[in-house]
């Protein structure tokens, strides 16, 4: 059975799994135990009750399906012979690998590393690793399925050539010490029992201080990571505070409705989510999750280039016509940003977000202290690069080459609507709508990338004042993302023009805490907010809401 075959039918149980479980965490998920020898100690792991399942993490489920030969019935033998047609008692077995032979393969010339139960010489794909060589060789002859399933889609086993794929590690030969849970995991399991449910968060801010006692220390400080001293990511929120309502009284609201469209397509609220990497940091379901989620609140969601899931992953748990839109950073070899506009356009999705505020990733120090690659500097002789980072990691693809002529190019790729991100002056608001595209969002990277960039809600405040045609044109549309944590911010940003208002952070706190039902409360709070504040403003449709109705007030945001 080839390689391919073996992971799209793991992918595809996964996914079938995630579904029937509603990808939420899961209470009744088997545990691993130990068998004893003589009451002495530990021997190979079993699993209670089924022979695959997911293992848990933290108190959750993991993203990582474990299996052995001889447990039977396996969901892995399952699912490769429902997709493969083929028994596996007549398919060729794989060679079981020692786990003191994996470990042997340690060097750079000569390293095997063994991902969801399956042993890989990657010693070619080293070189060209996008989070650099260390990042590899300090787990090299190790077990990295929990340093690789949070940040890679199953699809980059693919990029490996077949041989790569050295066998199935005999779980029977590890040490228990390999398969014992760390003390943060141990940590985490025991403060998630704890946790209550997502109906006990009566706000965002509510929502992050749960998830962070959830997350692991690396997601968290990708998740709340922003540029230098992080001043342009305060300041995000802070400036929503200097926009005051003018409300208008003896207005009959009992009936309102936040219906809207962007780009033409319904949604239930003007509220979208952001693109956002690596929501598997905080949840195995990852972006999964958030596609269910977006599709019952019935809201639009942006796909990163860079989510956890794959486009094959989230294309099974889409529902039918649901509306995506696909972000990209253009890659340095143009034929790979080609094949997925390509491929997005023909998997219906309704709109091209190009980020172009991060040319370079910002400077991150938590992220960087979290990721902890501390290496030798370049002067010492030594290889190596500095501590990267999940951020820096992820991201070594990146063309920071992009220019307004990179419009055409994509325009002659693929139709779909194109919407500039990250557009933080009102000059290049300008540029973006003489270049023809559908619409651009205001946003500096959620403070990620320039500290001191100016707050998209201000931004949106001079575009309006100097160029209200472009905040009001039907066939241009501006949209705002950073700093959002109330209602009252959506409204502001409507009122000022914005044609819908994204949510970034507060969706992958959500998710990190509860998995979907957790990204399902973070658009209801959202959504009782704005439809609250709607009533106290005076205004029962969305297409009410009018630049008169704030007033920017020059205080100190922090005064009472």
């Amino acid at each position: 059975m080839s390689l391919r075959m073996m992971l799209n039918a793991f992918r595809n149980a996964r996914a079938r799994s995630l579904r029937a479980s509603g990808s939420s965490c899961c209470t009744n998920v088997p545990r691993r135990s130990y068998k004893t020898s003589s009451g002495s100690g530990p021997s190979s792991p079993q699993v209670q009750g089924v022979s695959a399942g997911y293992i848990l993490a933290g108190g959750t489920v993991a993203s990582v399906i474990v299996w052995h030969g001889s447990l039977q019935p396996s969901l892995r033998n399952e699912a490769m012979e429902l997709e493969s047609g083929v028994s596996l008692a007549e398919a060729p077995r794989l060679k079981l690998i020692p786990f003191d032979e994996v470990a042997r393969h340690n060097k750079r010339d000569d390293c095997w590393v063994i991902i969801h139960g399956e042993v890989y010489d990657v010693t070619r794909f080293i070189p060209i690793h996008p989070g650099g060589l260390q990042a590899i060789l300090k787990l090299a002859g190790k077990d990295v399925t929990k340093a690789f399933a949070p940040i890679h889609s199953l699809d980059v086993l693919l990029e490996l050539p077949q041989e790569a794929h050295v066998g199935s590690l005999d779980l029977a030969t590890a040490p228990a010490e390999a398969l014992q849970d760390s003390d943060e995991d141990i940590r985490i399991r025991k403060v998630r029992e704890a946790l209550p449910p997502p109906e006990a968060a009566l706000n965002l801010n509510e929502i992050e201080k749960l998830a962070t006692t959830v997350l692991t220390n690396v997601a968290y400080a990708y998740y709340a990571s922003a540029g230098d001293d992080e001043y342009t990511f305060h300041e995000n929120s802070d400036a929503y505070k200097r926009y005051w309502f003018r409300p208008r009284v003896m207005n009959k609201v009992s009936r309102i409705s936040t219906a809207s469209s962007m780009l033409g397509v319904p949604t239930s609220l003007p509220v979208f989510v952001c693109p956002a990497a690596l929501a598997r940091l905080g949840h195995p379901g990852g972006e999964v999750n958030i596609v269910q989620a977006a599709a019952k609140e019935g809201i639009i969601q942006g796909i990163s280039i860079n989510a956890s899931c794959s486009l094959d992953e989230i294309a099974a748990a889409r529902k039918p016509n649901q509306p995506l839109m696909f972000q990209i950073y253009l890659d340095r070899h143009r034929p790979n940003s080609e094949r997925l506009l390509r491929r997005v356009e023909r998997d219906g999705y309704k709109a091209i977000m190009l980020t172009v505020d991060s040319a370079v990733p910002g400077k991150r120090e938590r992220d960087q202290r979290a990721k902890g690659d501390f290496q030798a500097p370049a002067t010492s002789g030594a290889d190596g690069q500095g501590a990267l980072g999940v951020a820096q990691a992820i991201s070594g693809y990146q063309d920071p080459d992009i220019s307004w002529d990179d419009i055409a190019w994509i325009r002659s790729i693929t139709s779909l609507p194109l919407i500039i991100k990250g557009v933080q002056c009102v000059e290049d608001v300008e540029k973006a709508h003489q270049h023809g595209v559908e619409g651009v969002v205001i946003s500096n990277h959620g403070g990620r990338s320039l500290d001191f960039s100016p707050a998209p809600i201000d931004v949106l405040h001079e575009l309006n004042q100097r160029r209200p045609d472009l905040t009001h044109n039907s066939k241009f549309e501006v949209y705002v993302d950073g700093g959002v944590r109330r209602g009252t911010d959506v409204i502001k940003a409507l009122c000022l023009g914005a044609k819908g208002v994204g949510l970034g952070r507060p969706i992958l706190y959500g998710n990190g805490a509860w998995g979907e039902p957790g990204v399902r409360r973070v658009i209801q709070i959202i959504r009782e907010e704005v439809e609250t504040s709607m009533r106290l403003l005076g205004v029962t449709r969305i297409e009410d809401l009018k630049p008169e109705m704030v007033k920017y007030v020059d205080r100190d945001p922090g005064r009472r």
